[in-house]
């Protein structure tokens, strides 16, 4: 099977498996529970085997990372209520730092900088994604709503679908050539048109097909105008660039092509989810900047 077949199969199934995902609540924290350990899992393995004098627990940082995860989720969710559900990972990471004491590790000061890594990393990032879809409304309930955390993911997708056509076809000016040599100005730029299109295309189906349905957003019951919709795309697309870059810039140093193969044709975790760890903080800090305002 060549690379292109199964570039296109193993596509199909990743984008499906996040789009059924957000069918159920429950769905989604389970697949992205089981994303967050596998992403985790690569990151640690990566760190061992490819950078000197170092050595982090893998098992630690990844329970640790997926029980982040699941905490969140449980916080803002509104199934645990109390902010005390964040004390056994506080535990958890104090204790990779006092451990360091007693292994008589060549280079603590590495160990503490990639464990903590693969938490800001991987396990922070990820977590937005249930920042994103549990919601409260002016009434005091908290509802899941699927439609802004999808929407990251399709702005992601467009903008890698317009990057690679418009770069293969026109594609001269190169964006950032010491990390990236593929990636062009004119890709991005396609990239982030048809972004535009996608955010143009969910603000109308959301202000004006289902407007009157109840389905409550972070503005109470009432849905993003289509300029913030518009605005949340832009983000999502530069920021997902940076994302891809700092992916890049990574492997660049410690030399590795993928990050893994767990993703027949597409690489490792890191490699697919690049994008969506620089995307996601980024929509929630625009997000509740908005609501500010």
């Amino acid at each position: 099977m060549n690379n292109f077949i199964k570039r296109t199969i193993t596509g199909i199934i990743y984008v499906a498996c996040i789009i059924v995902s957000f069918f159920d609540p429950f769905a989604m924290l389970f697949f992205f529970a089981l994303v967050t350990g596998l992403t985790a899992w690569e990151l640690c393995g990566l760190i061992n085997d490819r950078v000197a004098h170092t050595q982090v627990n893998p098992l630690i940082c990844t329970v640790a990372a997926v029980y982040f995860f699941l905490a969140m989720s449980g916080y803002v969710s509104g199934i645990v209520p109390s902010s005390g559900v964040f004390i056994p990972y506080l535990l958890t990471i104090v204790y990779l730092f006092i451990s360091e004491l007693y292994l008589k590790q060549e280079n603590p000061v590495n160990n503490w900088a990639y464990t903590m890594l693969s938490q800001m990393y991987v396990a922070l990032p990820i977590a937005m994604i249930p920042v994103l879809a549990f919601t409260g409304s002016s009434d005091g309930q908290i509802y899941f709503n699927a439609l802004l955390p999808l929407s990251v993911f399709v702005f992601l997708w467009m903008s890698d679908t317009g990057a690679y056509c418009v770069g293969s076809l026109i594609g001269k000016h190169k964006l950032f050539p010491r990390v990236s040599p593929g990636k062009t100005w004119e890709g991005s730029i396609g990239g982030g048109l048809l972004v535009l299109v996608a955010a143009g295309a969910i603000g109308y189906l959301d202000n004006m097909l289902i407007a009157d349905i109840d389905h409550p957003h972070f503005f109470g019951n009432a849905v993003l105008p289509l300029w913030q919709w518009l605005g949340l795309g832009l983000v999502v697309c530069v920021f997902g660039t940076w994302g891809d870059l700092v992916e890049s810039l990574f492997k660049r140093t410690i030399g590795v092509k993928d990050s893994g193969n767990i993703l027949p044709g597409h690489g490792g975790m890191l490699d697919r989810f690049d994008s969506a760890l620089m995307a996601f903080p980024a929509a929630v800090i625009y997000i509740y900047t908005l609501s500010l305002l």
